[in-house]
């Protein structure tokens, strides 16, 4: 099955998020990650989703999906023509004879400690999902405590914008 991901602009109103939840989970696809947040429109909201699905009933969902009242725009973004990015919190065991190892692991992906204690770092990376699996395998046999990564968010590359003026309803 492909990857798709799927920025979904929709009124910012109780209740849409359940419903486009709902539309995926009746269809029997499992959404393998889901962001929501305000745009620059405070009464619209960007849904960046990202499913594994085959194109065809992935057609049919977005034709259901641009059928839901609160739904103002649906485009697929290309990896290729996007940005996208993902945000992990990794809380790491780092007493004194492998935080050295840890800072410069950090520091080969560009991540940053927000939280040091005793024995253990707290650090944020931000990235596409290969590149934070990267991170964590470096950092799985050292020791992690506790971990949460976001889903995907997304946006188109270059001045083009989907929530422009004339694009929302």
């Amino acid at each position: 099955m492909d990857r798709h991901t799927l920025s979904v602009l929709v009124e910012n109103k109780p209740g849409v998020l359940a419903r486009v939840a709902g539309l995926f989970s009746r269809r029997g696809f499992n959404i393998d990650s889901l962001a929501v947040g305000p745009t620059e429109n405070p009464e619209v909201s960007r849904m960046t989703i990202v499913v594994a699905v085959e194109d065809l009933p992935l057609e049919q969902v977005t034709k259901q999906l641009n059928k839901l009242i609160n739904v103002l725009k649906i485009v697929e973004l290309d990896p290729e023509v996007s940005v996208q990015r993902e945000l992990l919190l990794v809380k790491v065991r780092a007493d004194a004879t492998v935080r050295s190892q840890v800072l410069e692991t950090a520091q080969l992906f560009r991540a940053k400690v927000v939280d040091v204690s005793p024995d253990a770092l707290t650090i944020e990376a931000t990235g596409t999902a290969d590149k934070l699996d990267a991170l964590l395998r470096m950092l799985e046999p050292i020791g992690i405590r506790e971990m949460v990564q976001s889903g995907m968010v997304a946006v188109g590359r270059g001045p083009r914008s989907i929530t422009a003026a004339s694009s929302v309803r």
